[in-house]
């Protein structure tokens, strides 16, 4: 098992990641979003729903992807970061986070469904504030909004 101690690189998606995130996407969104069928997931969602985004890839020291970030650049929106969960609890997100472009004087928002606790404390627990709520076919979520970066 590896420590919480792994060290991680940021980078920009290549056209070759994009399998792999794909299946993290399918694998992550049916361990995470229990209360819904999982046959509405499926692995083609990640192309349509990345459309347009910025993606950025998180890898250990051997080049293995933990997960990745998908933002819509126009708003500062983070609308997807998932982690494999063979790398969860280890830093990876929040190298995630971190390795965003101008982290963390831009801004950022996003939108965390009211089910899944652990996201909404995982940002939380990096400077994200919540800031208004909505509804969603998947559910209730909380928007949420990055502070200032000098009240970090």
């Amino acid at each position: 098992m590896t420590s919480n101690s792994d060290t991680w690189a940021i980078r920009p998606a290549r056209e070759q990641d994009l399998d792999t995130l794909a299946e993290i996407y399918l694998h992550v969104r049916r361990e995470t979003f229990l209360w819904v069928d999982p046959s509405h997931f499926t692995l083609e969602d990640f192309a349509v729903h990345s459309n347009g985004e910025r993606l950025f890839v998180c890898e250990n020291a051997n080049g293995a992807i933990a997960g990745f970030a998908a933002v819509w650049e126009p708003d500062d929106f983070i609308h997807m970061l998932y982690i494999s969960p063979d790398f969860q609890g280890r830093g990876a997100g929040k190298a995630l986070l971190t390795g965003l472009p101008e982290w963390p004087e831009r801004r950022y928002r996003l939108k965390c469904l009211v089910k899944n606790t652990r996201a909404i404390a995982f940002y939380q627990n990096h400077g994200f504030d919540i800031i208004g709520d909505g509804a969603s076919p998947e559910g209730d979520y909380r928007e949420m909004r990055l502070r200032k970066a000098n009240s970090l």
